[in-house]
């Protein structure tokens, strides 16, 4: 394992890294390694043709995402500056002219409702029984940049963990993500509408090839974005965890050969007959119940 500090230090391409200088921005745009989201971008409902493109031309930053970011910042206390404004909407002219030129800086406006919002979700999460104490200044390190090489299909791999606390026999990785709605049913929905249980084992497989620890759990801190900001802390299921490394494999094969022969297929691929489609199965024997009798 090697532990890069300096910027301009260089490790073998194929072992295991561990970097603490890197910014989210440097991060996101190495090309050189394939990422959890990506991972999960090659897979239904998206396709490799859409995977390179967003690739090859990183979208604008998305002002929904503002929020999440901004609360990151405070509860874990790295990512981009946060500017409070003392505006209430970014209608005015002299308004969006502030928001721009914040933006083009790299930090991160807010409205003065928004502040007063995403501090008083800090404060929840510091008040939280399980989320404060696991996201305690000082007892993990934030958003370290990870990478190592997949034995399988030879894909070099990149993962940004939250924060991780090494304690004892364990390394604990915690992933904080804001959410409409923290309760469980919304949460559960998200996992898999969002492929997180893709993201938990790529996550704890990196984790596992560069520390080698005696062991590591992943665990998801959502928390509501309306007050009071309840907080849900959770596990994956052993069996969605499996589910989420399957893919993974499968998106890696799906990635090399991509990157080797050059072609990035859409959702049909190479095909000489038009293919056949239907709805969802639930509704199509739902609706063969009662019509096909």
């Amino acid at each position: 394992m090697t532990i890069t500090t300096d910027a301009g230090a260089q490790a073998p391409a194929a072992g295991p890294v561990i970097r603490d200088d890197l910014t989210a921005e440097q991060y996101h745009a190495d090309r050189t390694s394939i990422s959890s989201s990506g991972l999960r971008a090659l897979l239904a409902p998206g396709c490799p043709a859409q995977f390179k493109y967003d690739r090859d031309n990183p979208p604008s930053p998305k002002r929904e995402f503002d929020l999440g970011h901004a609360a990151h910042r405070l509860v874990l206390g790295v990512g981009e500056e946060l500017v409070f404004t003392e505006y209430e909407d970014w209608r005015t002219k002299a308004a969006r002219e502030e928001r721009d030129a914040i933006r083009y800086d790299g930090a991160v406006p807010l409205l003065a409702h928004e502040g007063e919002q995403v501090q008083a979700m800090a404060d929840a999460v510091r008040r939280h029984p399980i989320a404060g104490p696991l996201f305690t200044p000082g007892t993990g390190r934030a958003e370290l940049s990870i990478f190592w090489t997949d034995r399988e299909t030879g894909v070099r791999c990149r993962v940004r963990p939250d924060w991780l606390k090494e304690l004892p026999g364990l390394v604990l990785a915690a992933d904080y993500k804001t959410i409409k709605s923290a309760d469980p049913e919304t949460v559960s929905r998200a996992i898999r509408d969002h492929s997180y249980h893709q993201q938990d084992a790529f996550y704890t497989d990196g984790i596992w090839v560069a520390l080698n620890p005696a062991d590591v759990r992943f665990v998801f801190v959502f928390q509501s974005k309306q007050a009071p900001y309840l907080i849900t802390v959770r596990e994956l299921a052993q069996q969605d965890r499996d589910i989420g490394r399957a893919r993974n494999q499968r998106a890696l094969r799906l990635y090399a050969d991509c990157e080797r022969t050059g072609i990035w297929p859409d959702w049909t691929g190479p095909v000489t007959e038009i293919p056949t489609i239907s709805m969802p199965s639930y509704d199509t024997l739902r609706q063969a119940e009662e019509y096909l009798k």
